[in-house]
């Protein structure tokens, strides 16, 4: 198996540490210029990250990705509970990252413009349910939503998207799970 992405992707991120004890091979690119983006666009007409091969099969999106490696590997499909907190996780994603190709393409996202607005209101509703339900204890288990949600936080600190001294369950989540197989290893600060 490849799975190819970026060092920096919280998509892809979570897609590696689910593959931790999996053999396969890692493909970093740069999804945004020469070589790299033509091998992307060869592989995937969507041209985003990730994408798994796995023989002449290619699986795109990290949640079709998941669903097909818990089948592969014989892990767990996810509760329709667990669905729902990974759209919540999503949306802070999404939004995250429409905010910042927008302020590197020279928009100011703190303009008061309805995308922008749209795009903050998203994450602050998402992050409260998100940091409710850690102060619940409900990510104690190493779980895929449990990973897709350390590369969202890790990733957003990464970034400095935004602070999150606001969200100290979320900040004691990520801490407390820094021991975790590839954690190291995927960290976007090696990208």
């Amino acid at each position: 198996m490849k799975l190819y992405g970026s060092q920096t992707s919280p998509y892809v991120r979570r897609i590696r540490l689910l593959l931790a004890s999996t053999p396969h091979e890692f493909v970093n690119l740069n999804i945004f210029a020469g070589a790299d983006r033509e091998t992307l666009a060869a592989i995937n007409p969507a041209l985003r990250i990730p994408m798994l091969q796995d023989g002449d099969r290619a699986i795109f999106d990290s949640a079709v990705i998941y669903r097909y490696l818990a089948a592969k590997l014989g892990l767990a499909a996810l509760s329709w509970y667990q669905e729902n907190q990974l759209t919540v996780i999503n949306a802070v994603n999404d939004s995250l990252v429409m905010l910042l190709q927008c302020n590197r393409s020279g928009f100011n996202t703190n303009d008061d413009k309805l995308f922008f607005n749209l795009q903050r209101e998203r994450v602050a509703t998402s992050l409260f349910v998100l940091e409710q339900q850690a102060a619940n204890g409900e990510f104690a288990n190493w779980d895929y939503v449990a990973m897709a949600l350390y590369s969202l936080v890790d990733w957003t600190l990464f970034r400095e998207l935004m602070e999150l001294d606001d969200y100290p369950a979320l900040l004691a989540f990520t801490n407390s799970n820094r021991q975790q197989a590839m954690i190291n290893e995927t960290d976007p600060r090696l990208g």
